[in-house]
């Protein structure tokens, strides 16, 4: 596959893919049901080949989620909860590019995923995103970005949206503690609508990323973290009731949560964002479990996570053309990080983990599940005609 230069915006419709704010004074602990509960290790992972945002988008998961055992046992009848990657402002844009043509998961991916959601069953499927804009609602941040919220609605029954940055529609915050204890926290305060659901998926991009390697459907969860608590910004004692600032401290180390959060495992941690970044992940798909990813590489960038960071990276347009799917997170993004070129098993100082600790392996030796190739069964596509090889971050160096 080739560079492609991108040139074109690239519309999406409906038929393409068929289709009161309270203060918390505490967090609800989610039971250990929950944290038990449906995580899994079945290592099969589908790849499909997608060329376009067209109706093949349907077509492809369609066939990769019955090579995957079928969505009807998992979604009939549930709550499903879907976290979007919608990573940084919707202006942010790589040569006048829409964002879902580089670092947004793109609409018909979303559209798609929806309505075979719907097909299989499922009850309710709500849309999430800890969007930068405040207490607005999610709706108004996907249509900053061009796109239209009702074809999402219309692609399924009961189609809901959330804002996750802050308490939302929710009385209090859900607690989820790590099992075993927390690498880095000892749980987190998260929206309720990631206690409120049967089903969690995480639908990511396939990209890289500055500090933690590659974001992909376990660093896309990095992101349900609500502002209000986990910014450089968040009081002392409580939650804000409006997000503001970013999640810098959770990089830097810089300060703690709030005091009704829970704390550092080690008061003495490590301010190497690197070793941080990596364990957190690993923290919170471990006590809130994925139980289906998908990741967008149909079109992607190469180069980090959005379009214009400092720190001299280069980012390109690139046209992997493929679509990744699996029921447990770690194996489907060892997959992605072959497909990407790289060797999932790589440690610390190789790529795509030159500059911080792996968290493929952190999440392995956690027990969440395994990146060893030998072990993942890989359906649809083989590897080697689905590879796109992505450069070193550290060749992407102005």
């Amino acid at each position: 596959m080739e560079r492609s230069a991108l040139t074109m915006k690239r519309h999406c419709s409906r038929r393409d893919f068929i289709g009161a704010m309270g203060m918390a004074a505490g967090a609800y602990l989610a039971g250990p049901a929950l944290l038990s509960a449906q995580r899994t290790h079945d290592t099969r992972v589908a790849i499909g080949l997608c060329p376009e945002y067209d109706r093949r988008v349907t077509e492809v998961l369609s066939t990769m989620f019955d090579q995957l055992g079928g969505l009807n046992s998992l979604v009939h009848g549930k709550t499903v909860a879907i976290k979007l990657n919608m990573t940084g402002p919707a202006n942010d844009r790589l040569n006048g590019m829409p964002v879902e043509m580089t670092h947004w998961v793109h609409p018909q991916v979303i559209g798609s995923l929806v309505s075979l959601l719907g097909q299989a069953g499922a009850q309710r499927v709500r849309l999430l995103e800890s969007a930068p804009i405040g207490t607005k609602p999610l709706q108004d941040f996907m249509i900053s970005a061009g796109w239209k919220p009702q074809e999402f609605e219309n692609a399924a029954r009961h189609v809901e949206f959330e804002n996750t940055n802050y308490l939302g529609s929710g009385k209090t915050y859900a607690r989820f503690m790590v099992p075993g204890g927390g690498l880095m926290y000892r749980g987190y305060d998260l929206n309720h609508s990631y206690r409120d659901c049967d089903v969690f998926i995480s639908l990511a991009k396939l990209k890289e990323h500055r500090t933690a390697g590659v974001t992909l459907s376990m660093k896309n969860c990095f992101g349900i973290t609500p502002c209000t608590i986990y910014s450089q910004n968040a009081p002392e004692d409580e939650p804000s009731i409006v997000p503001t600032g970013y999640r810098s401290p959770m990089h830097s180390g810089s300060r703690v949560p709030p005091k009704s959060a829970p704390q550092p495992v080690d008061v003495n941690w490590s301010k190497d964002p690197g070793y941080r970044v990596p364990r957190i992940v690993t923290d919170l798909v471990a006590s809130r479990p994925v139980h289906l990813a998908v990741i967008d590489g149909i079109y992607t960038m190469d180069g980090g996570e959005l379009p214009n960071q400092g720190g001299g990276t280069l980012h390109y347009p690139i046209h992997p053309g493929v679509l990744i799917a699996g029921r447990n997170c770690v194996s489907t993004d060892a997959v992605a990080v072959a497909v990407m070129g790289f060797d999932p098993m790589a440690d610390r100082g190789t790529p795509p983990f030159e500059t911080c600790d792996s968290t493929l392996r952190l999440a392995e030796h956690k027990g969440v599940g395994t990146p060893d190739l030998n072990r993942i069964e890989v359906m649809g596509a083989p590897i080697a005609k689905a590879r796109y090889r992505f450069p070193p971050l550290s060749k992407l160096m102005a």
